[in-house]
């Protein structure tokens, strides 16, 4: 009995303050210059790098610049809003490759396949800061299990090779 209370208080006390997390008024409330380094991890080990994101208004109410800077070399992208309402966003790379983003929960996600891999990338905005995270899974890689029966599905796992992760904090 006494691990199911402290259980309940420890989820209690977690889901409180997860539920109070201030919202924001994205791509808004997000704007800024944000700094500090990314880590990659890698079966090479780990490597850390200067990393930058700027997210600036321009002469378009439905677009932003959005460059990713990693060692004082920035990637100019677009962010162009679709759909604000149901969170639908674009990251136009400029080169004819946009990407379909998603906002939900104070986090800009994004899936893609480029050359036989795929890439999830994800940034967190709170108030002075955001988390950025890539992950990095080759298709080549897969695992397949399950499938032994018509009530085990199978299942195609991706192993994650690469994880590239930074705390950037606003200026």
């Amino acid at each position: 009995m006494k691990h199911i209370f402290i259980f309940c208080f420890f989820s209690l006390v977690f889901f409180s303050g997860y539920s109070q997390k201030k919202s924001i008024d994205f791509p808004e409330n997000a704007l800024g210059i944000y700094k500090g380094t990314l880590v990659i991890n890698s079966s090479k080990g780990e490597q850390e790098i200067p990393m930058e994101f700027h997210l600036k208004k321009t002469d378009s109410a439905h677009k932003f610049n959005y460059v990713l800077m990693y060692n004082n070399s920035p990637r100019n992208y677009t962010l162009i809003v679709k759909d604000k309402s149901k969170g639908i966003y674009e990251v136009d790379e400029n080169n004819g490759i946009i990407l379909p983003t998603r906002f939900a929960n104070n986090t800009l996600y994004s899936f893609f396949e480029v050359q036989g891999n795929f890439l999830s990338s994800r940034i967190s905005f709170s108030e002075n800061e955001l988390d950025f995270e890539i992950l990095y899974s080759a298709k080549k890689n897969k695992i397949t299990t399950g499938g032994i029966s018509k009530d085990i599905p199978e299942v195609l796992g991706f192993p994650i090779s690469v994880v590239q992760s930074a705390t950037l904090k606003k200026e």
